[in-house]
């Protein structure tokens, strides 16, 4: 179990209301990523969905996040960071849906 690590896992998908619209996948990407940037993230993941195909995979969102965090405190903290309502101020417009998964470990 040397690989088992503890913290928490935030995970975000985000399905564009427009999604063949290459013009609001860069914005979105590019938005994610600034987010990505914030310091009390430890790890950080963006991107679109692979191309895997099983039965049991869900490729229907445009981009997602994964951000993992040391303790719950940090998350806390980075849900009311200026940086995260900047995104969601600067790139709300452009999604349709959002759907969050939060793990602790």
């Amino acid at each position: 179990m040397a690989n088992l690590k503890t913290g928490v896992v935030h995970t975000v998908f985000f399905w564009l209301k427009e999604k063949d619209n290459e013009a609001h996948q860069n914005a979105l990407h590019e938005g994610l990523k600034e987010l990505s940037k914030i310091d009390l993230i430890k790890t950080a993941y963006v991107g679109r969905p692979a191309n895997t195909n099983r039965e049991v995979i869900d490729s229907s969102y445009s981009f997602s996040l994964t951000f993992i965090f040391d303790n719950a405190a940090d998350q806390d903290a980075y849900q009311v960071h200026p940086d995260h309502y900047i995104f969601i101020n600067n790139c709300s417009h452009l999604w349709q849906k959002v759907q969050v998964y939060d793990v602790e470990s």
